[in-house]
């Protein structure tokens, strides 16, 4: 029996369930499939990525990579080859799911089956369920259910598979780069390579995580997001380890779990509101603040330091992400949704349940129980968390020489072409509070 392989976020040959199944079956097309409904909102970044990550694949096995609308390009790749089945993982996500429910349409009317197994995820999303079977809203219950639900063991890769070619095939594309941002290797090799490195120093995380002038975070995020390995075997090699930091780095492999379950009960709060209330909150309308945001020239370093991380690795420490996210949607008063759009253009690991609902989260309005009136003080964080200012004088080149980089006095930011602070930090806190009081 013939058989596809349809890669999607799982771009990787080892611990993967849906290519094994295909190896079972027989001969097996490796196949990739470039939609313009995903690579037309993925912005220049996670192009740049996707394509390095595919080159990788592609090293190991004959990808074949082709161009189109999947219902389309899927079948015609399937036909051509001759195959029975058309293996994939399970996407859960609004636009994934309703991908391949066409595309199991079409391969049917074709007389193929499209065979789902496995997922990008440990626990797959709609599996975990409270005792009266709803969906959880609160992360600590989630947690606790996810843990007992378990996950399967790590399998090892297909053994010398037989693979098949297509002749109607394109070349990987070599998006460029936007100027002086570098992005970390791609690849199944280099994604082991990095948890192997972080597995040494995991016993830290839980203090290191929180200092983004130390690298003490696993940077694993881009290779779960491209499914260059699987939390199946970060969460096999944790299992034995009995440190707080591994556990700590364990309970964020659950929140990512997490909030994928969220997005696929709730589908629509990709870009609405999971508390609807706050859509009635007033906020300005987005102009030369949210640029300045953007830009990383609000005058508060700790979110220019943030925001210039972005543009130039594609990249955010995750205390700076919840930091930032804050000054603009309650200093700024600029809702959550632009500042998101912002994210998912830049980030390499761009995913978008975690991206959406850690923004809504800072803006109160998503699930668990996230005050208001929790309103990050941006020159407070940037003294607690980068105690020494090393990551502030890397990122704010004009801050480097400064005395203090988290509060350089007025003349200190003229000389050096610093802005002053856009906004008073205090009054601002005040307005967020007072219009929070208005949809109470």
């Amino acid at each position: 029996m013939v058989s596809v392989m349809w890669f999607r976020r799982d771009l990787r040959l080892a611990d993967n369930p849906a290519l094994l199944e295909a190896c079972a079956d027989g001969p097996v097309l490796p196949l990739f499939v470039l939609d313009p409904a995903l690579w037309g909102p993925s912005g220049p970044v996670r192009r740049a990525y996707l394509c390095r990550s595919l080159q990788a694949l592609a090293d190991e096995a004959p990808l074949a990579v082709v161009r189109g609308d999947p219902v389309r390009r899927v079948v015609l790749a399937a036909r051509e080859a001759g195959a029975d089945r058309v293996h994939v993982a399970a996407d859960f996500g609004p636009y994934g799911q309703a991908r391949d429910r066409a595309v199991e349409r079409a391969l049917a009317d074709a007389g193929i089956e499209l065979v789902r197994t496995g997922s990008p995820y440990a626990v797959p999303p709609g599996s975990v369920t409270t005792g009266a079977g709803e969906v959880y809203k609160v992360f600590t219950p989630y947690s606790r259910t996810w843990g007992e639900h378990g996950w399967e063991q790590p399998i090892e890769r297909p053994r010398r598979p037989e693979w098949l070619g297509l002749d109607d095939t394109t070349d990987i594309p070599d998006p460029e780069l936007p100027k002086d941002l570098e992005l970390p290797k791609a690849g199944e090799e280099a994604a082991l390579q990095r948890w192997r490195w972080f597995l040494d120093r995991v016993a830290d995380y839980d203090e290191a995580r929180n200092l983004p002038a130390v690298d003490g975070t696993s940077a694993m995020s881009v290779h779960l997001k491209w499914g260059e390995i699987h939390p199946r075997t970060l969460l096999a090699d944790l299992a034995p380890l009995r440190s707080k930091g591994a556990a700590t780095f364990r309970t964020e492999l659950a929140w990512r779990e997490f909030y994928a379950d969220v997005l696929h009960a709730r589908p629509e709060t990709a870009r609405d509101y999971y508390r609807p209330d706050y859509a009635r909150m007033r906020y300005d309308e987005p102009g030369p603040d949210l640029d300045a945001w953007r830009r990383g020239r609000t005058g508060f370093p700790i979110v220019d330091a943030g925001m210039r991380q972005l543009r130039h690795t594609g990249w955010m420490h995750n205390r700076v992400r919840m930091i930032v996210a804050s000054f603009l949607v309650k200093d700024l008063h600029v809702e959550w949704q632009h500042g998101a759009r912002h994210f998912l253009r830049w980030l390499v690991d761009g995913d978008l349940a975690s991206n959406q609902h850690n923004w809504q989260w800072v803006a109160g309005s998503g699930t668990d129980a996230a005050p208001y009136f929790r309103v990050f003080n941006p020159t407070t964080q940037g003294r607690k968390f980068d105690p020494q200012g090393g990551y502030v004088r890397r990122w704010v080149a004009e801050l480097a020489d400064v005395t203090d980089p988290h509060d350089p006095d007025p003349e200190e930011r003229v000389r050096s072409g610093y802005p002053a602070p856009m906004v008073d930090h205090a009054e601002e806190r005040r307005e967020a509070l007072e219009r929070w009081e208005e949809i109470r």
